[in-house]
């Protein structure tokens, strides 16, 4: 009864899964695809105002003012007369940092596109956007030789103990402000006109139709964390990288319900750096890349999430630990706990964090399941009990510790190694920060060797029987999946190593599942065999 339900549960999962793929497929073709106006003679039709190729002007402002209504307290910065909206370009250009923003202030820019000979304020069919150039941000903490005391900016300094670093968010410059116009000579049809075009869209009548005039958008998904920089006062002025192309109607459509995702996370509580990571997946892929990328990632999500499930099941059911190394689970357990301090330690997204912090808990329940853990508390001090092993168990745990015998050879030279040249060589911002960055290393580096105990017991035990196999399919799926993206997804190369050594593992264990036979008379994860079952099976039926 318990496995039809769980298969029940299984393919309603399945099912659902399915389903959201579907719908996801139809809202993004809602999305790029708008349909044109049928008949361009009906009044309903709304037509594009650069059909009739005006001659108009872009014009760049700077101000500390977040609204404008004349030409006081903005600077310009670039003006380009004769504008091609056809014309890709992209301009370097020097902006005078005011007093006010070099205090810790903001600094927005201000977009005109406007007819040519006039001034954008006294232009009534003049287009406006508005941007932000300054975004807040806590500091990257400096690095420092933890030997020497030296830093990167000054090889030469007096040693330091440690570095002063703003606990406060401070101003940083975007170095690069991309803006978009939409080229396509596209009709609307004014009955049926998309929310997320109307907003930006400024219509002008023309005789007796209506047109609409450029529309201009500021493309915050290009602003990364990598083109920030910190804003001091002695930043008297700073390069402005203006990048301009034209876009599409799909593409503009796409980009704005991106960028609308993009502030909800903000107003969520999530920061620059945060969101980040999301930027990353659109900025830099093309759109048929990322259309692959949320398929395989939808897969990802489900096969993580049955693998979660029926990992929890596993170890909820779990009797014995015959055939299990409990040092493996406890090495798997350690390895989780240090990959999140360090993802901790480096400020990561919390997209990534999150995750990471679940699985580390999950990690030390197994632990207390494999050790046969009680806690019982006298007032405010815990006292821990351990259960005891029967000698199919006992037999296993002297299998496990011959097994990480052998391996203490190789593994903790290595690290050790490993530890010390990183300390004389590599720059860190404190010597916690050195301690967890040597010990992921490690866990990067070296972890597959703790995963070879598992694999000395199956051999002595000429069986896979109490393995985790559901769990263990969907996770191998995964880590095929993450050896695709391994080449194309920006990660470090520890981390990119890391997804072709379980490989290695996992391809030994299909090994052994085919070398050693299924044993019936043998105890499984549940502590039954198949034998006792169908032997219950005949005196129920009796």
């Amino acid at each position: 009864m318990f496995g039809l339900k769980t298969s029940s549960f299984t393919t309603l999962i399945v099912g659902v899964f399915i389903a959201y793929v579907l719908h996801t497929c139809w809202v993004m073709y809602g999305i790029v695809y708008t349909k044109p106006c049928a008949n361009p003679k009906n009044k309903n039709c709304i037509k594009p105002y650069l059909a009739v190729n005006p001659r108009i002007q872009l014009s760049i402002y700077t101000s500390t003012k977040s609204s404008v209504t004349d030409g006081a307290n903005l600077n310009l910065v670039l003006k380009m007369e004769h504008f091609d909206v056809n014309s890709k370009f992209e301009r370097i250009v020097n902006v005078s940092i005011p007093k006010k923003t070099r205090s810790n202030g903001t600094l927005y820019t201000h977009l005109f596109l406007h007819h040519v000979g006039m001034l954008p304020w006294h232009d009534s069919n003049h287009v406006y956007a508005i941007g932000h150039l300054t975004t807040y941000m806590i500091p990257k903490p400096e690095e420092i030789n933890l030997i020497t005391g030296e830093t990167e900016a000054q090889q030469e300094a007096d040693a330091r103990a440690e570095t002063k670093v703003a606990d406060q968010p401070v101003a940083h410059w975007r170095s690069k402000l991309t803006i978009n116009i939409l080229a396509d000579n596209f009709t609307f049809d004014g009955s049926a006109l998309p929310a997320d075009v109307h907003r930006y869209m400024k219509l002008m009548q023309h005789g007796k139709t209506m047109q609409y005039l450029p529309i201009l958008f500021v493309d915050e998904l290009s602003n990364r964390v990598r083109d920030l920089r910190t804003i001091n006062a002695t930043s008297i002025t700073l390069p402005l990288t203006v990048c301009y192309d034209a876009i599409s109607l799909g593409k503009l459509r796409f980009w704005t319900h991106m960028q609308e995702a993009v502030y909800s996370l903000q107003r969520f509580g999530f920061t620059e750096k945060d969101v980040d990571e999301v930027k990353g997946i659109f900025v830099d892929t093309n759109l048929y890349f990322l259309a692959l990328t949320f398929f395989v990632a939808a897969f990802h999500l489900l096969f993580d999430f049955l693998a979660f499930k029926n990992d929890i099941t596993f170890w909820r059911r779990k009797k014995s630990m015959v055939g299990m190394s409990t040092k493996a689970v406890l090495w798997r357990c350690f390895s989780t706990i240090v990959v999140f301090l360090f993802l901790l330690d480096e400020q990561t997204s919390l997209l990534v964090l999150i995750p990471a912090g679940i699985g580390a808990i999950i990690e030390v329940w197994k632990v207390k399941k494999a050790f046969k853990m009680m806690v019982k508390w006298y007032g405010l001090r815990p006292v821990f009990q351990f259960g005891t092993f029967d000698e199919s168990e006992k037999k296993t745990e002297e299998y496990d510790t011959q097994a990480m015998k052998y391996l203490s050879y190789i593994l903790y030279p290595l690290c050790f190694g490993g530890a010390v040249y990183s300390l004389l060589n590599i720059k860190y911002k404190s010597w916690y920060s050195w301690l967890i960055n040597s010990l992921v290393n490690g866990v990067y580096a070296f972890g597959f060797l703790f995963m070879l105990p598992q694999l000395f017991v199956n051999y002595k035990l000429k069986s896979v029987a109490h393995l985790p196999w559901k769990a263990f399919m969907y996770k191998a799926f995964n880590t095929f999946i993450d050896d695709v993206f391994a080449f194309i997804i920006t990660m470090p190369t520890s981390h990119r190593l890391a997804c072709f050594r379980d490989d290695v593992v996992f391809l030994v264990y299909l090994y052994q599942r085919w070398l050693y036979p299924v044993d019936k008379t043998r105890t499984n994860e549940f502590g039954e065999s198949y034998d006792e079952k169908e032997t219950v099976k005949k005196l129920h039926k009796e």
